[in-house]
């Protein structure tokens, strides 16, 4: 027995469709675009269950003739059905069937995963793989091919942060296997109906800067914990679980290196992550993958934050790697984007560069609002707190000239007006009739995740909120001193230049071996 449908999400629950009549479909139709709608694109339809989730189930041609009407229902709002899998019912067959609208006349559903866990764990290799779908030699292959330095590639270690999308088809195949270049980020742009933005981040504890920035920066749907078979749970897998938990992310586990190990070992490193997902504070559920029936209860919870999904894969042999495949494709937006459109825009600057015929180009992720080619905006603000007009020349998505960029897209923008010199990383390009408040001091709930000693007033570290990346010094505290698990209402004095941030900005502040998380509540100019 399933959970009784529910009139919000992504998920409908269809007894039998036998009527093919135009009125029918009709309503099937416009039933289908709320669910779309509610899924950020893609749903799920469940054939042969009752609305009170009792799979009573079909016989052959019952379903036969439901799933041609739900293909009609769906060609008419331009989306396209997959059958998932088939099941039994009660009575007869069950049917889950996986709709995605169409890449015709739309964008590319985006979706943004940062993969986090210790150095050496497999980041990478696994990045390397799912861009190229070739397999990784044990020898740092996989991992060559994506990298951005030469240094990364002699150390085998990343330190920087890069995106790579992988683009799937209407069909659910990767797109980027079939390109001439699988890293060729404008094809694999126009041939996806669906791009998972995949955030390679640094994993040893000295490029933690560099991690809380690509996490922070971003607004991640979900984040992939990568854990290797060999070393198990160790360095900074706890920490950046922490710092996942605390932002409030789903994550699913990926055990790499499952090739190096034998049967024993894999047991023992999967209950080292039951203890840690079970532990408190955490308290996920956690849920091995090992066929698609596990796929599809995973797609449908992860965004509760409780159930957590687990994959062991080697990328090596490829072993896992399919399942993990068909999960990243089903996987549901989580970002309700569409409803910040109508809001004022606003970006930050997570990159900057001069191009020689272009000038000043900016990098960022929409995070409200839309701007077009010839729109003037102001950026800012400056170390003086004043901000500037600047008008946007262009605007490249996924190396791509668009018109317009939307909530959620990360784009470049060709600004005029304003020297290279002059953009700071951090600051905030504003829609034209906002007020860019410059902010110095800045008021919050936080709490301390770990401490080795004690906090009190005059206290420095250093501040990441959205691309802005500032020490500052607490202030004022309503406890002192404060430790390790201690919540408290406090207030800090950026040390260096204004920014531009606001109520309800959540951020993580770092000092040594000390890391806490934070709620802004008031800001002070």
């Amino acid at each position: 027995m399933k959970e009784a449908e529910k009139d919000e999400g992504n998920v409908e629950y269809k007894l039998i469709l036998l009527r093919d009549d135009q009125k029918t479909i009709e309503h099937l139709a416009t039933q289908m675009r709320y669910r779309l709608n509610e899924g950020g694109g893609e749903a799920f339809y469940e054939i042969g269950v009752s609305d009170d989730g009792d799979p009573v189930g079909l016989d052959d041609k019952e379903l036969e003739l439901s799933l041609n009407v739900l293909e009609k229902a769906a060609k008419l709002v331009g989306a396209k059905c997959r059958l998932l899998r088939v099941g039994t019912g009660r009575l007869g067959k069950i049917a889950e069937v996986h709709i995605r609208v169409s890449r015709e006349g739309n964008l590319p559903i985006f979706l943004e995963i940062p993969l986090l866990g210790n150095v050496d764990a497999g980041k990478s290799s696994l990045v390397g793989v799912l861009s190229t779908g070739e397999l990784d030699n044990g020898r740092g292959l996989a991992m060559s091919k994506v990298a951005r330095y030469v240094h990364e590639v002699k150390t085998g270690r990343t330190s920087s942060i890069s995106t790579h999308p992988i683009g799937f088809s209407e069909d659910g195949y990767i797109v980027n296997h079939i390109l001439t270049s699988p890293l060729d980020e404008s094809q694999v742009f126009l041939k996806s109906s669906k791009i998972i933005n995949i955030i390679d981040l640094g994993g040893h504890e000295k490029y933690l800067r560099t991690t809380l920035k690509g996490i922070m920066g971003r607004t991640p749907d979900y984040a992939l914990l990568i854990i290797g078979a060999n070393a198990g749970v160790i360095g900074t897998t706890k920490e950046h679980l922490g710092i996942a938990i605390a932002l409030k992310i789903p994550i699913a586990v990926v055990i790499t290196k499952i090739d190096m190990v034998d049967s024993e070992r894999i047991e023992y490193v999967l209950n080292d992550v039951f203890k840690l997902l079970k532990m408190p504070g955490v308290d996920k559920i956690p849920l091995v993958v090992r066929g698609i029936d596990d796929i599809s209860v995973a797609v449908k919870t992860i965004q509760s934050g409780r159930v957590t999904p687990v994959f062991l894969i080697s990328n090596k042999t490829g072993e896992g790697l399919s399942l993990l495949k068909v999960f990243l494709n089903l996987l549901p937006p989580r970002m309700r984007w569409e409803e910040k459109l109508d809001k004022p825009f606003m970006m930050y600057v997570d990159d900057k560069f001069n191009v020689k015929g272009v000038g000043v180009v900016v990098s960022g992720v929409v995070l409200q609002g839309s701007i077009g080619i010839d729109d003037y905006i102001q950026i800012g603000p400056f170390d003086d707190g004043s901000s500037r007009l600047v008008k946007i020349k262009s605007i490249h998505l996924h190396r791509i000239p668009v018109q317009r960029a939307f909530p959620g897209q990360d784009v470049c923008l060709a600004l005029s007006n304003i020297e290279y010199d002059e953009v700071l990383k951090g600051m905030c390009i504003l829609d034209k009739s906002e007020v860019l408040k410059p902010v110095r001091v800045f008021e919050a709930k936080v709490t301390v995740l770990h401490h080795p000693t004690t906090i009190w007033r005059g206290y420095n570290a250093v501040i990441h909120i959205h691309t802005i990346r500032q020490a500052a010094e607490l202030v004022e505290s309503s406890r002192e001193p404060l430790r390790t698990g201690v919540t408290a209402y406090v207030k800090f004095s950026f040390k260096y230049r204004p920014v531009y941030i606001r109520v309800g900005d959540w951020f993580v502040f770092r000092e040594g071996r000390t890391r806490g998380i934070g709620l802004v509540t008031a800001t002070i100019g």
